[in-house]
């Protein structure tokens, strides 16, 4: 057993990291207990916790072994230090992952992911988020961290010193304990492929899958996951492109005499009821986490008295669903139309940051002002590239506000609040003296840490800063907003959208959480039916293609959303959803999920948070993989654009 003793280090590292794994796994089963009992069989988080637990350790202890191993004890001592700042480096990461787990858990409904690797990149608006909202948990961390980084230094030579042992005998045992580390790390041996993140699955519950694996996986295996991000084959299956798109292609109300070009497999001619004798100028006014269940007129919370009063001038959709759970994704919907993906939103992707088509690029093309308006900072989440690079002649964002001195409400955390944003945007609306415009407005407040000027409206919680009073004070916004439009001549020839990017919290037992992503749009304009409502089930990518027909617009585009103003009543709805890596193909009440690696499952929706596992549809399952098929093939290769800029011209 003497002789075994170079390898302490190494067994030293796996027991700390399996204690912290392990403790932290515990603790988090009893926080969020009410929702793991519902699963059947819910005891397998621990021993699948305990397989991934050793997957990480043992992945992270090849490099030592390899040193210990190979490196002539006469030598060793050179490496000491680098050995003891690897164990102490990987072991605090751990530990870290852990500590912000239960914070993250709460807010996304699984393990900290791809979405914590993007947070990095936007310090500013991150970092005063969690110190307005979480610094009881950041005190508690550094604490902790603090504690254990002393405890781990003080403690080096007896944790992770490695006494000399006769070379002979580790070549000798080389094999054997590589061996080890090596199923360890792989986590099978009868398995083709390497154990990974879908082997956890095991119930209908996303957040109870992910209790068993941790925090450190979950982001590694995210960032390693970014090289299939634009390859959906690899996640859902493979499919013939050409198949594709002819599956996509009858979900779409363009008939097969509407398609224009074989080069672009989805470009069609989009042909309105009726047209206008001038150009309709056309506001989007997307709502920052503005879900269906804080809206009065949809059955949510009583937050929202000036949305449910403007329903009596416009369109209410009631049966939408957004397609993700963040604000690049509800842009990539509403304003390029694009379909969902497990892949990043197009928004932040290389290949769409030109010559993609939205919006804005086909109205800049027929002689509108283009615009975006933000009280924030335009380059959050890429956004300031992607629209400059596709038609958005004027980005306006919290630098633009600060050089009008102190004319404005309240500025916070994440920018200038709501009433200041219509503010700007009546304002630039006003400018254009009858020249068409298009307009992509994005408000902030309603956005952790919930930031609003004061005296604006009647608390709905005692506590100013929540979620419902942020909600209402958008509301405000909304309402303020039509106020000063309706006294301003554009008002008369403008088609206004009012709608969700994403719902708040996307959680629920259900691997994809439905009721989460019902969300609220609003049309108001010209030709639109006073206090009428579309009831069918609809999708955030169905509404660009329908606000262009109430424009009287006839364009070309390749947009795969439907007309809703032309969809035959015969045709049953239609809804995708994107939630973390998990697709959700919904036609009317049944719905085909896919995980990565995994079979497709199907389930009868009874209601929205009831949801009947039932046999497989396999031409609904390939209609599934068809969308995220053709999404992939369309941003790969470019085909998502507009015919003229085919050559760049």
């Amino acid at each position: 057993m003497k002789k075994l003793s170079y390898l302490k280090s190494i067994a030293n590292f796996i027991l700390i990291g399996l204690a912290i794994t392990t403790l932290s796994r515990i603790i988090l089963f009893f926080i969020f207990k009410d929702r793991i009992d519902d699963t059947p069989d819910y005891w397998y988080i621990f021993p699948i916790g305990l397989r991934f637990d050793l997957i990480l350790l043992c992945y992270l202890s090849f490099l030592p072994f390899l040193i210990i191993s190979f490196v002539p004890g006469k030598y060793l001592h050179y490496f000491n230090r680098f050995l003891n700042i690897y164990y102490i480096l990987f072991l605090v990461l751990i530990l870290l992952m852990e500590l912000t787990s239960s914070d993250f858990i709460k807010q996304y409904d699984t393990r900290p992911n791809r979405l914590f690797l993007d947070y990095l990149i936007y310090p500013k608006e991150v970092m005063g988020t969690l110190f307005k909202s979480y610094l009881s948990s950041i005190i508690l961390t550094f604490v902790i961290m603090g504690a254990f980084i002393y405890l781990l230094f003080k403690k080096r030579r007896s944790l992770f010193a490695t006494p000399f042992t006769e070379y002979r005998f580790k070549l000798f045992l080389f094999v054997p304990v590589a061996f080890l580390l090596f199923f360890g790390a792989r986590g099978s041996l009868t398995s083709k492929r390497p154990i990974n993140a879908s082997n956890a699955v095991f119930s209908f519950d996303q957040l109870t899958n992910c209790m068993g694996l941790n925090s450190f996986y979950t982001v590694a295996f995210a960032a390693y996951s970014l090289k299939n991000e634009n390859n959906s084959g690899k996640m859902y299956g493979k499919m013939d492109s050409a198949e594709a798109y002819t599956r996509v292609k009858k979900y779409m109300t363009a008939q097969p005499e509407d398609f224009t070009d074989a080069e672009l497999p989805l470009l069609h001619t989009q042909t309105p009821d009726s047209s206008n004798n001038q150009p309709m100028n056309v506001v989007i006014f997307l709502q920052e986490s503005l879900g269906a269940e804080y809206i009065g007129c949809l059955g949510g919370k009583p937050l929202t008295p000036n949305f449910d009063a403007l329903t009596n001038d416009g369109l209410l959709f009631t049966n939408l669903y957004c397609t993700g759970t963040r604000s690049v994704r509800g842009i990539e919907a509403v304003v390029t139309g694009f379909l969902p993906s497990p892949s990043e939103s197009v928004v932040k992707l290389s290949n769409s940051q030109s010559e993609f088509f939205t919006l804005a690029d086909l109205m800049k093309d027929k002689g509108y002002d283009t615009s975006f308006i933000y009280g924030g900072m335009a380059n959050f989440d890429n956004m300031a590239s992607f629209f400059n690079g596709n038609g958005f002649d004027n980005i306006i964002d919290e630098e633009d506000f600060d050089k009008d001195g102190n004319k404005y409400a309240f500025k916070g955390t994440w920018g200038y609040s709501d009433e200041d944003l219509v503010v700007k945007a009546n304002e630039y609306f006003k400018s254009q003296k009858g020249k068409p415009f298009f307009s992509l407005m994005f408000s902030t407040s309603n956005h952790e840490p919930f930031e609003f000027p004061d005296g604006r409206i009647e608390l709905f919680d005692k506590e100013k800063n929540t979620v419902n009073n942020a909600m209402k004070y958008a509301d405000f916004a909304i309402g303020k907003f039509f106020e000063l439009a309706k006294k301003e001549e554009y008002f008369k020839n403008t088609i206004f959208i009012v709608v969700a990017d994403h719902n708040t919290r996307t959680y629920g037992k259900h691997l994809v959480p439905i009721h989460k992503f019902h969300i609220p749009a609003l049309i108001i304009g010209p030709g639109v039916t006073k206090g009428t409502k579309y009831e069918k089930l609809c999708s955030q990518i169905d509404l660009a293609p329908t606000l262009l027909d109430m424009a009287g617009m006839k364009v070309e585009t390749p947009m795969p959303g439907r007309n809703l103003k032309q969809l035959k009543q015969d045709v049953k709805g239609r809804s995708i959803m994107q939630f973390h890596d998990i697709n959700a193909f919904r036609i009317d009440d049944q719905v085909v999920i896919m995980q990565p690696n995994k079979e497709a499952l199907q389930f009868k929706i009874k209601n929205d948070t009831v949801l009947e596992p039932v046999p497989l549809d396999k031409e609904m399952a390939k209609d599934a993989l068809a969308h995220v098929t053709a999404a992939s093939d369309l941003y790969k290769n470019r085909k998502y654009k507009m015919k003229h800029k085919k050559t760049g011209n």
